[in-house]
């Protein structure tokens, strides 16, 4: 089903490329996509726009159709931080309200909200316990619903949480977690980035008011840029704390000075943007995740996670295993030496890395069952050369 071959993903000619929750290599037709409008520009300056002047609307129902949204949800960022404190920051936020979020979030859901905390605002913080799902088992290093339940008050207007935790790929059961905040009327702001492109993320569905998440890990995109959804209602409820011709609904018109912004996501695109990213992001979208269910793209990268436990040394290798639903594309191991491990296996072709001391294993779809059983192999023999230094 799925095309993986070499010319479309180079990075095979040199690597088993298992870090995709760090920087993911750029789909080759995405970056062509790239290097095609530097091209245009060069030679044609401002006459790009008679090839690109509809690019960024298309690139909005693009995405939009993926996600089944509207496009007028959609905006184009260059980071989730940037995405973050767009919303955190234009929140209509009253001293004692409060957010809550996890212990061990990502800065760029962290940050954003911390800041908050000048408006008289709370940040309460989920701790990092063993997590419990809904039948009462105990997961492995987590935040825990119960406690979500136990923290929530009349004063709390946000819960801000990754989709999938970074250090130990924890995945939030966003349908329960959606309809907890819906009834409650608070806003669910989520952390996209080590979800998009590898899980399914349908906002409206799951009751989302808004997502970030960069496109350079699962998306396969370009490094500084990113995507942004918002509800309208959440929109209707944002301040403006950035502001530009591009959220003005007479954007061409310089000389007048109307305040007269957008209601669409677009009023987050306040300024020029480089549409060399955002052209090899739709293209990647339009070639990859509108071509690939990412149901089925979720099962593949979670049976080639399968595949490479299966000839793992768990003896040397504690992973962490989540029920089905908690699963995402990181597969988080604890090693029981890790010495140089992530040199080491950079030298043998192996790319991995291992943030907070655990080892994350991150392989996308378009790796082969050959490749898992050799990154395998090569997990295990420099292991044991590690361990032997």
């Amino acid at each position: 089903m799925f095309d993986k071959s070499e010319s479309l993903f180079p990075v095979k000619r040199k690597y088993l490329y298992l870090s995709h929750c760090a920087v993911g290599p750029m789909y080759a037709p995405a970056a062509e996509a790239a290097k095609h409008f530097i091209d245009t520009h060069c030679q044609l300056g401002r006459g790009l726009f008679a090839e690109y002047g509809e690019a960024l609307s298309s690139f909005r129902e693009k995405v939009a159709q993926w996600l089944r949204t509207s496009a007028e949800n959609i905006a184009y960022v260059s980071n989730t931080s940037e995405g973050m404190n767009l919303i955190a920051n234009g929140y209509p936020f009253a001293p004692g309200d409060q957010i809550i979020s996890y212990v061990k979030e990502f800065p760029a859901n962290h940050y954003p909200w911390v800041l908050q905390q000048r408006r008289g605002v709370e940040l309460v913080l989920l701790s990092d316990t063993d997590a419990v799902d809904g039948m009462g088992a105990q997961l492995p290093r987590g935040w825990s619903m119960q406690e979500l339940e136990d923290k929530v008050t009349s004063r709390t207007r946000v819960v801000a949480l990754s989709h999938v935790q970074f250090t130990n790929g924890y995945a939030a059961d966003l349908g329960t977690l959606g309809e907890f905040c819906r009834e409650r009327d608070i806003d669910l702001i989520i952390d996209a980035a080590q979800s998009l492109g590898v899980l399914p993320l349908y906002p409206e569905e799951y009751g989302v008011a808004a997502f970030v998440a960069s496109a350079w890990k699962w998306l396969l995109g370009p490094r500084g840029a990113g995507l942004m959804y918002t509800s309208p209602a959440l929109r209707a409820k944002l301040d403006h704390t950035m502001a530009g011709a591009g959220l003005m609904k007479h954007r061409y018109d310089y000389l007048n000075h109307t305040w007269d912004p957008v209601d669409s996501a677009q009023r987050f695109e306040y300024s020029t943007l480089p549409w060399e990213h955002l052209l090899a992001i739709d293209k990647v979208v339009e070639e990859v995740f509108l071509r690939y269910p990412i149901e089925a793209i979720r099962a593949e990268v979670l049976r080639l996670q399968d595949r490479l436990l299966a000839r793992l040394d768990c003896d040397r290798y504690l992973p962490l295993l989540f029920p089905r639903e908690h699963r995402s594309g990181i597969l988080a191991v604890d090693v029981l030496h890790d010495g140089a491990l992530v040199e080491l296996l950079a030298e043998r072709g192996v790319i991995i890395t291992a943030p907070a001391g655990r080892v994350r294993l991150a392989p996308h779809f378009y790796l082969t069952d050959v490749e898992m059983d050799k990154a395998a192999d090569i997990l295990n023999e420099t292991h044991s050369d590690a361990r032997r230094s």
